[in-house]
């Protein structure tokens, strides 16, 4: 069959936008990502391969770095390596072939759907969808929560951006979650 289309995780032909006072809430769907955790015994390896993959040293507990490719912390010895879909498809592959057994390396493009607010006072929409401290992001924050039930990561690109990634399957049940709390705090 060749007359396949390709949807969005919310099941669109284009990513979804939506606008609620000050707040933005936009899928996105160029992200090309792959989780790297060091294997026992080659941590040091894994850090030396981040550092060069990254350009900088891969980020600290409850951090996120910035660049293409960019990292966020998921856990001891553990990454989540994201960069632009367009220059990085097989970004997975790549990694694995650079880390040679140092690391395990998956590829989580597909498990994953990313929906970004921007604007201001997106405190005000988060404090009513989890317990993270959103009002003390300033910018390189990286945090795990539960959003309606959901395994999230809370992704602080700046004050006024804050990424949220969760799982695919129930992308359209973190986006209600999302619109709701737009709704509800302005």
């Amino acid at each position: 069959m060749h007359d396949l289309n390709p949807i969005t995780p919310l099941g669109a032909a284009a990513p979804v936008v939506a606008h609620h006072g000050p707040v933005t809430l936009t899928e996105v769907t160029e992200t090309a990502l792959a989780s790297v955790a060091a294997r026992l015994g080659r941590e040091a390896e894994t850090t030396t391969l981040l550092t060069e993959v990254l350009g900088a040293a891969p980020p600290a507990p409850a951090r996120l770095s910035p660049g293409t490719p960019g990292a966020f912390w998921m856990g001891p010895d553990q990454w989540m390596v994201e960069a632009p879909l367009g220059t990085h498809e097989d970004l997975a592959a790549q990694l694995a072939a650079r880390a040679n057994g140092a690391a395990s390396v998956t590829e989580q493009t597909d498990a994953w759907c990313r929906f970004d607010l921007t604007g201001e006072r997106l405190a005000d929409v988060f404090e009513r969808l989890c317990p993270a401290n959103t009002r003390a992001f300033a910018g390189g924050e990286a945090v795990r929560s539960a959003i309606d039930h959901l395994g999230c990561f809370l992704l602080c690109r700046a004050p006024d951006h804050i990424t949220v990634l969760g799982p695919r399957s129930a992308a359209g049940s973190l986006h209600h979650a999302l619109v709701v709390a737009m709704r509800a705090a302005f």
